[in-house]
């Protein structure tokens, strides 16, 4: 203590500052892994964040009813494809354009009846009818906003000479919206069972990353490889608690959502099973893997984070997944929870069966296979 009866600080010394530094740095040269995830992430961000994600999709898939085949119902479609948020790709019937928008396979179907420019020639303001695919509704608003222009650009150029009477005040024509699925466009229709996707993604990823990790830190992974016990069998004891957690997850959440948010649900809870079964095997086998990989818990809780942000934003969970470019929607449609939230929202919001959900869950079970592979593979390399 000096004089005035402080202590002094301890004098700083510059020299055992730069030990302790090069010894970090040092570190970090060791675990590689952990130094690209530092900058991998934040790279990750903005390529993602800068090209892939799209809040206005346009080009959406749409099929086209029309057994009057005029140039009226021409001049629409047409209108309709010049706004930029209309892809028309086929012409059907009324019960195959129900079907394609109940498997997601279009977004929108513009219905012509039968009468369509006869009426129009008589000015009787004959109705086009719009179903849309309402599940999400961020995906669909400003298609929808432009289709209620149609009425008073889409004819500008065919109502002339003797049919220009038909061009007064009120338009030629009327469009009237049938939002399927989720009529009144209510956002928790949509986002609430995709956190069953999401929730599960973040947690059982991460719980079943740091299981052999922890083993490994703290020495008791020398006393299960030096039992008779095989890699499979370990694998499998690994999975199965967490999976047991992830079904009371998935309860906890479907309960709130119909007890808090009022989601309908118009299929099978047997059929939502059977898909979440799929998915947990995908995300605990790809949690395994990261598993193997790891070295240390931190490592683990990275590589978790690194998988999870894409899984997030290219899945079509937070941005509409036919917004993004060609490339993201590639690799949105190799992560497993791309494929789950179609199934989540068609089972729930659609009524869909095995056969509709069939082509989703295929992917999922492709994964499975290759992921499980590699899980095993490095894990009898840790054996050895």
């Amino acid at each position: 203590m000096d004089r005035t009866g402080f202590s002094r600080l301890p004098r700083l010394s510059w020299r055992r500052v730069l030990a302790v530094l090069v010894k970090e740095f040092t570190q970090l040269k060791r675990e590689r892994l952990t130094f690209a995830m530092v900058l991998g992430i934040p790279v990750l961000q903005l390529v993602l964040f800068g090209y892939a994600i799209n809040t206005d999709p346009k080009h959406l898939p749409t099929v086209v009813v029309a057994a009057d085949a005029s140039p009226y119902v021409r001049s629409i479609v047409r209108a309709a494809e010049n706004t930029g948020y209309f892809r028309v790709f086929a012409s059907v019937t009324d019960g195959e354009a129900e079907a394609l928008i109940a498997g997601g396979d279009a977004q929108f179907a513009l219905v012509f009846p039968s009468d369509f420019s006869t009426r129009l020639v008589r000015g009787e303001r004959p109705a086009l009818a719009v179903y849309a695919d309402a599940t999400d509704p961020s995906a669909t608003g400003a298609a929808l906003a432009a289709l209620a222009q149609l009425p008073q650009i889409a004819l500008a150029h065919d109502l002339r000479g003797p049919l220009a009477n038909l061009r007064p005040d009120a338009p030629p024509f009327e469009v009237i919206l049938h939002r399927r699925y989720n009529p009144e466009g209510i956002t928790q229709y949509n986002v609430v069972p995709g956190l069953i996707g999401v929730i599960l993604t973040m947690t059982l990823v991460l719980m079943t990353a740091m299981a052999i990790t922890r083993e490994r830190e703290r020495g008791t992974l020398e006393n299960l490889l030096a039992t008779p016990v095989r890699p499979l069998e370990v694998m499998v004891g690994k999975i199965l608690p967490y999976m047991l957690i992830g079904y009371l997850q998935v309860l906890v959440i479907y309960a709130a959502a119909r007890l808090l948010f009022a989601v309908p649900m118009f299929g099978s809870f047997a059929l939502l099973s059977a898909a979440l079964l799929l998915f947990m095997l995908a995300l605990l086998s790809i949690g395994f893997t990261f598993s193997t990989l790891a070295v240390s818990q931190v490592q683990s809780m990275q590589m978790t984070l690194f998988f999870f942000l894409p899984n997030v934003l290219l899945s079509g969970f937070m941005f509409p997944f036919r917004g993004m470019p060609r490339w993201a929607q590639w690799i949105g449609e190799i992560l497993p929870l791309t494929h789950f939230l179609r199934i989540v929202r068609a089972v729930m919001l659609k009524g869909a069966g095995f056969a509709d959900v069939a082509p989703h869950a295929l992917p999922i079970a492709a994964f499975i296979l290759v992921v499980g592979a590699i899980a095993l593979k490095r894990y009898r390399q840790t054996l050895d």
